[in-house]
């Protein structure tokens, strides 16, 4: 027993990501084991700790608090302070003080090995419970509704607790100690399923009918931890042909949940980090080559496409769904994409789905715990070893990015396609879950449904908004509508996805980089659309240091939805005949090839490009591969499929000023000659390449700089990545490239942020709100 007469006490404030993760209990354990007496509980910024013993004891608390934290916590702080003895012997949980602060709030967490091995335990109380889940997993982000994080401040609130998961609860030797979902059968949520006409199952009967819809060929949809999937039968095409088009999802592929890594390497060649990522607690859609002799999935799953998107079960339901050993024969693969109509977003709520969903599903599997806010699934891959995110979501989000950087409270809203939006304070950055494209209503309900709550769960209470650039972006008039006062800060497009890739790699304020930015449309600073760009940056300012050569972008979007008019574009442009043995030209009906013909003669409705991703287009189209798209780079991804089958091809070479004229006019001869479209997709990325390494050789020759980054969405192809990432290695410089955010839109708001952070810094008091303020 320590001498009252030696005792100590300290107040400890932890500050991170601790609650939601099991650490008042690992508290509470480890001031247990070493005989201290006090407390700990929630506040509005963190943990606080009271503990009092021995100074050797307390000393040894205080370095281990941290160092032993609970695998899915994140200590950025412990705050030590001296206080008074009180004496006792006891050490307690404390009701949480509702104060204002910062604390992290959890991403959802994929269900663990413990609560896997209850799910599938005949003899244990959650058997086959769709809801098991304890202080290490389950759902965190989407059923907070108010900090800090207590039950009651989340949808299980409407939950009582069973005596049993009472005790649970009460237990610190238990491992739902604390967890403030914690849950049985007995106590709920609960499994319904509904059919139009019919009356609605409950549990066990519920889950039965569901599977046997899925091997019966039906499309169901599930009501997942984010929100609702529509899964069905992955091997049956009949099944996945009839989701496709009751989805109106035209060509874009589908991802599909397999039970485990045996399967996911049954399907698909895993390169190396890409197993580690599948099985990882995010379990995002991992996009991987397809396996020669794999077995047979539908057609419709992905077609046209060389990688095919793979996700392991993240929650008990996607475990049941499957089977579970004993369970009736099902479907070993199954479709589950995003609960939407194309363009929609993500539905959560149990109503919206019966209306939104009706015509596509035929049953819906839902409970009654209600998700406060959409999460989507993430998606990401492995290149040379290393995560490249695609959609940086469920598992990820609210997660904060570190920032090598000072920024004041802002707000960074991102752009239209791909939204996600981005909140700043200090050294933090906290994204958005996906929110989807800024062209529909409901995708604009659901921004302004998550922006608030992510103020909320992050304290950040923003002084200052960033925006794109371009006028017509709905995400910069939501910035401007809501401004209250505020200024905007106008980024320009190109510039933000350089400044993105230097914070994602951790790039210091003050260092300059060449910036690449390849995508397929961004307002540029003389009103063309840029999209081809090499720029000299730092985060606060850019000179436009080269540019793919201008073409014309006949009909605007019209020119984006058919890649054949861009082919016929950069043929006039090439000073190239439109040849009617070119697949391009075949492709157009005659009023159309006389439509096109006046537009580029006289420049109606035509804006100059600069887009690399507008040029991928135009070689799929001359190449036979795409003529008309129905989804975002869909011509760009079959592109890059068919050039893995041509290995080593020479390469194209572009013309002085990144002139595409001279590719354009190799393309035509190697079609004309009937070689095929694998190795004019192949020659054609080996140009762009020795483009890139061209132009930023001459670059680093004229302003000293070493250092590339590679953004845009034309950068989400893995295979042009990895090759320019090499060249450009080989060649001495030091290649950035994305690894916590895309390289898309969908990291765009990270950029922004970066960007006013550096012409706004925290100790600059915001002004009025600005009607544009020039970046470069």
């Amino acid at each position: 027993m320590t001498d009252q007469r030696t005792r100590v006490r300290r107040r400890l404030h932890v500050a991170g990501l601790v609650q939601g993760v099991g650490f008042r209990p690992h508290v509470y354990a480890l001031a247990r084991s070493l005989d201290l007496a006090g407390a700990v509980w929630n506040t509005g910024s963190g943990v606080v700790a009271e503990v009092e013993g021995g100074p050797d004891e307390v000393s040894c608390f205080c370095r281990r608090v941290g160092e032993e934290a609970p695998p899915l916590a994140r200590v950025d702080e412990v705050r030590v302070e001296e206080v008074p003895p009180l004496g006792g012997t006891g050490f307690a949980i404390r009701p949480s003080e509702h104060a204002a602060g910062r604390t992290f709030v959890s991403a959802d967490v994929t269900i663990c090995d413990d609560c896997l091995a209850d799910l599938t335990d005949p003899t244990d109380r959650r058997h086959r419970h769709p809801f098991v889940t304890c202080t290490n997993c389950g759902p965190r982000f989407t059923v907070t509704t108010g900090l800090p994080y207590d039950r009651a401040t989340t949808t299980m609130a409407g939950f009582p607790m069973c005596a049993a998961c009472a005790r649970e609860y009460a237990d610190p030797a238990d491992r739902r100690f604390h967890a403030q979902t914690v849950c049985c059968p007995d106590c709920g949520p609960r499994l319904s399923l509904v059919r139009p006409g019919l009356p609605a199952a409950a549990g066990e009967e519920a889950l039965a009918g569901a599977r046997r819809l899925l091997a019966e060929g039906g499309v169901v949809a599930v009501k997942g931890i984010g929100g609702y999937h529509l899964a069905c039968d992955a091997t049956a095409e009949p099944a996945v042909a009839t989701l496709r088009a009751r989805k109106r999802r035209g060509g874009k592929p589908f991802a599909v949940l397999v039970a485990d890594l045996v399967t996911a390497e049954a399907l698909v060649d895993l390169p190396p980090g890409a197993a580690d990522l599948l099985s990882s607690r995010t379990r995002p859609i991992v996009l991987a080559p397809r396996r020669a002799g794999a077995p047979a999935l539908a057609q419709s799953v992905a077609p046209g496409l060389a990688d095919l998107g793979v996700m392991l079960p993240s929650a008990p339901l996607h475990h049941l769904l499957l089977g579970l050993p004993g369970d009736p024969s099902g479907p070993p693969v199954l479709v589950l994409t995003s609960g939407n109509v194309a363009g929609e977003p993500i539905v959560t709520d149990d109503a919206d789905a019966l209306r939104r969903l009706a015509g596509i599903a035929d049953a819906w599997l839902t409970h009654d715990r209600r998700i406060h806010v959409p999460c989507d699934d993430s998606v990401s891959r492995a290149v040379d070893g290393a995560e490249a995110p695609v959609r940086r979501s469920r598992g990820q989000a609210p997660l904060p990015v570190d920032l090598p950087f000072e920024t004041p409270p802002a707000l960074a809203v991102g752009g239209d396609l791909k939204n996600t939006f981005c909140l700043g304070e200090g050294r933090l950055a906290w994204l958005s879950g996906h929110v989807g494209d800024m062209d529909d209503l409901a995708t604009l309900t659901a921004f302004g449904v998550a922006e608030p709550h992510l103020e909320m769960l992050t304290g950040v209470t923003p002084e200052a908004v960033a925006a794109d650039r371009h006028p017509a972006y709905r995400s910069r008039r939501w910035a401007r509508e809501h401004a209250a006062g505020r200024p905007v800060v106008g980024v320009q497009h190109h510039h933000a996805h350089v400044a993105s890739t230097m914070a994602d790699n951790g790039v210091g304020g003050g260092r300059r980089v060449l910036g690449v930015a390849f995508d397929g449309t961004g307002y540029g600073d003389d009103g063309a659309v840029w999209g081809g760009e090499f720029l000299v940056a730092d985060y606060a300012s850019y000179d436009r240091a080269g540019h793919l050569a201008y073409v014309a972008l006949p009909g605007g979007d019209a020119g984006v939805r058919n890649p054949c008019r861009m082919a016929l574009s950069h043929l006039t442009a090439a000073g190239l005949d439109w040849d009617p043995r070119l697949p391009s030209v075949r492709a157009c009906a005659d009023d159309e090839l006389a439509l096109l013909a006046r537009q580029l003669a006289t420049g109606v409705r035509c804006v100059p490009t600069s887009s690399m991703g507008r040029l991928f287009d135009a070689v799929a189209s001359l190449a036979g591969i795409r003529h008309r798209v129905d989804h975002d780079a869909q011509a760009a991804m079959e592109l890059e499929s068919r050039a893995r089958s041509a290995p080593g091809a020479g390469g194209y070479r572009f013309g002085p000023d990144a002139d595409p004229a001279p590719v354009v006019a190799a393309v035509v001869e190697d079609v004309l000659a009937g070689r095929p479209p694998e190795l004019v997709a192949a020659r054609f990325q080996a140009a762009v390449v020795d483009l890139v390494l061209a132009v930023s050789s001459r670059l680093r020759d004229g302003t000293g700089l070493g250092a590339v980054t590679l953004s845009g969405g034309v950068f989400l192809n893995a295979y042009l990545t990895s090759a320019c990432a090499a060249a450009l290695g080989d060649a001495g410089f030091e290649v950035l490239r994305h690894r916590r955010v895309p390289a898309s839109d969908a990291g765009l708001a990270l950029g922004q942020l970066a960007v006013l952070a550096h012409r706004m810094p925290p100790n600059r008091r915001p002004g009025p709100p600005e009607e544009e303020t020039p970046c470069a």
